[in-house]
């Protein structure tokens, strides 16, 4: 699997949001490292919680940054980001309640929900906050 290589196709133009998907491209970079060498079950796990934890951190400050833009696509982007929060964890309990390791199949799942996200519903905030910032 080869690492998220961030560039400006990524970027939405709004430097704090792409400051903090620089950080999850990272996050998920040392995820996808780390599987490929095999690093301890419990060193993959805490990659993982993390990039978790850092993409809940994100949607919050995003979620803010509508709120004091007024954003009209507050609503859905919301329910996206609620809909990746969940798909992310049910991912993380079935690799922890079947004591399973992540494998590629899981880093390729986690990349389309880090890249698509921002390529799609993200490009659109980037593109409002553009205007009213």
């Amino acid at each position: 699997m080869k690492d998220i290589v961030w560039d400006k196709i990524l970027s939405v133009g709004v430097d704090e949001i792409d400051d903090d998907h620089r950080k999850l491209v990272n996050i998920f970079n040392l995820l996808n490292h780390s599987v490929m060498d095999e690093d301890p079950p419990d060193y993959i796990a805490a990659t993982l919680e993390e990039l978790i934890n850092c993409t809940v951190w994100h949607f919050s400050h995003e979620e803010r940054l509508m709120l004091k833009h007024r954003y009209e696509g507050i609503e859905e982007h919301q329910a996206e980001h609620r809909e990746l929060i969940q798909g992310a964890r049910e991912l993380q309990q079935a690799i922890l309640q079947a004591d399973k390791s992540v494998v590629n199949e899981h880093i390729e799942f986690l990349e389309r929900w880090l890249t698509e996200h921002i390529l799609t519903t993200d490009l659109r905030l980037g593109s409002y906050l553009s205007q009213v910032m």
